[in-house]
C-alpha cells in the first residue's frame, strides 16, 4: 500500500514522533474508547503506541496489521486500522477495517472519508476479495459509516461477544471487491 494516502481533506500516514499529544487527546477519553478494544490510554501508553506504529509502513501477509494516523490540517484527529485475514490466517484474502476519531471532529464525515480511502486501498492496491467491519449495533455512528461505504449488514450475533466485561451484540458488515465502488444512490430529483 502506498503511503501517505491523501483524500480531499485528510492525510492517512504512518504515526511519527510528535503525534503523542494529538493521539492522547482522543485515546484517553472513555466515551471514545467505549467501542474499541482496551481501556483509555495513559500518556506513556500512547507514547508506546505511537512508537510501535511509527515503525509500521506496509501491509501484506507477512505484516498483516496496519494502523494509520489520520491527519487534518496538521493535527492527528483519529486513526484507522486495516487487518489482513483469510481462511488460512493472514493470507490477504480479506481485510477487517476499523476507525477511531476525536470527539470534536465527530459528525463531519472524516471517519467515512478515511474508511473509504482504506477500503479503496484494500481493494485496489492490496487486492483483497472482501472488506469487513465488526461493531456493536448500538454504535450507530460506525454503523452509518459502514452503510455509507456500501457495506451490507451480514449478521448480528446476539450476545455473541464478550467485550469489556459484558456480553454484547456483534454486527458484521461487509463488501466484496466486485461491489466496489458502491453504486451511486438513486437521484431524488
Amino acid at each position: 500500500m502506498s503511503l501517505p494516502i491523501t483524500t480531499e481533506r485528510l492525510t492517512l500516514r504512518s504515526f511519527r514522533p510528535g503525534d503523542e499529544d494529538d493521539v492522547f487527546a482522543y485515546r484517553s477519553v472513555p466515551s471514545v474508547i467505549r467501542y474499541i478494544p482496551g481501556e483509555p490510554k495513559t500518556r506513556d501508553q500512547v507514547a508506546d503506541l505511537v512508537s510501535e506504529r511509527a515503525t509500521a509502513g506496509r501491509i501484506d501477509p507477512t505484516s498483516p496489521n496496519l494502523t494509520l494516523a489520520v491527519e487534518l490540517d496538521g493535527r492527528v484527529v483519529g486513526d484507522v486500522l486495516i487487518l489482513l485475514e483469510g481462511p488460512d490466517g493472514a493470507d490477504g484474502r480479506q481485510a477487517e477495517i476499523g476507525w477511531v476519531f476525536a470527539p470534536d471532529v465527530a459528525g463531519q464525515g472524516y471517519a467515512t472519508e478515511a474508511a473509504r480511502a482504506i477500503t479503496e486501498a484494500a481493494f485496489r492496491e492490496v487486492g483483497v476479495h472482501r472488506v469487513w467491519a465488526q461493531l456493536e449495533p448500538e454504535n450507530t455512528a460506525s454503523s452509518r459509516v459502514c452503510e455509507r461505504l456500501g457495506m451490507r449488514l451480514e449478521a448480528v450475533f446476539v450476545k455473541g461477544s464478550w467485550f469489556k466485561e459484558r456480553w454484547t451484540d456483534l454486527a458484521v458488515y461487509a463488501l466484496l471487491a466486485d461491489e466496489w465502488p458502491p453504486a451511486a444512490p438513486p437521484s431524488t430529483a
